[in-house]
C-alpha cells in the first residue's frame, strides 16, 4: 500500500491574511489534523485545550489543540482545528478533514478524491 502526500493550502480564520502551502499526509489512522508547531506559529493559531493522544506505540501524551485553520484540499474547504506537533514532524490529515470534505482515499493507488457520489460538494451523512 503507497502512501498519499497531498498538498494543502492552510489559513488562518481569525487572521486570512495568513496562509501557507503544504504538504501533508493523508493518514486514516489519525483522527484530527495534525500540524507541525511551526505551521501552527505562521499561521497564528489559537490555543483552544489540551487532549490526551495516543500513538500507534500505545505512548499517550498531553498535546495542545489550535485553531481555527481554513482548509482548501482538492477544490474543498473546511474549517477545523489542529493538534499541534514538534517542530519538523510531518503533517498529517486524519478523519475528522476526510469525513468533512467527504475525500476517499485509495491507498493502493496512492490517490485522493472527492467522494464519486458527491462530485461536486461534500455529502455529509447524518442518521436520524
Amino acid at each position: 500500500m503507497g502512501k498519499v502526500v497531498e498538498r494543502v493550502k492552510l489559513k488562518s480564520l481569525f487572521d486570512p491574511e495568513k496562509e501557507i502551502e503544504i504538504d501533508a499526509v493523508v493518514d486514516t489512522g489519525a483522527t484530527l489534523l495534525m500540524l507541525p508547531m511551526e505551521v501552527v506559529e505562521k499561521l497564528s493559531l489559537r490555543k483552544i485545550r489540551d487532549v490526551s493522544v495516543r500513538y500507534a506505540n500505545n505512548q499517550t501524551q498531553l498535546k495542545a489543540v489550535y485553531g481555527v485553520v481554513t482548509v482548501e484540499l482538492k477544490g474543498r474547504i473546511g474549517n477545523f482545528d489542529v493538534l499541534a506537533e514538534e517542530q519538523g514532524s510531518q503533517a498529517l490529515i486524519g478523519q475528522i478533514v476526510l469525513e468533512e470534505l467527504d475525500l476517499v482515499v485509495d491507498p493502493k493507488r496512492g490517490t485522493l478524491t472527492p467522494n464519486p457520489e458527491s462530485p461536486d460538494m461534500p455529502m455529509l451523512e447524518i442518521l436520524g
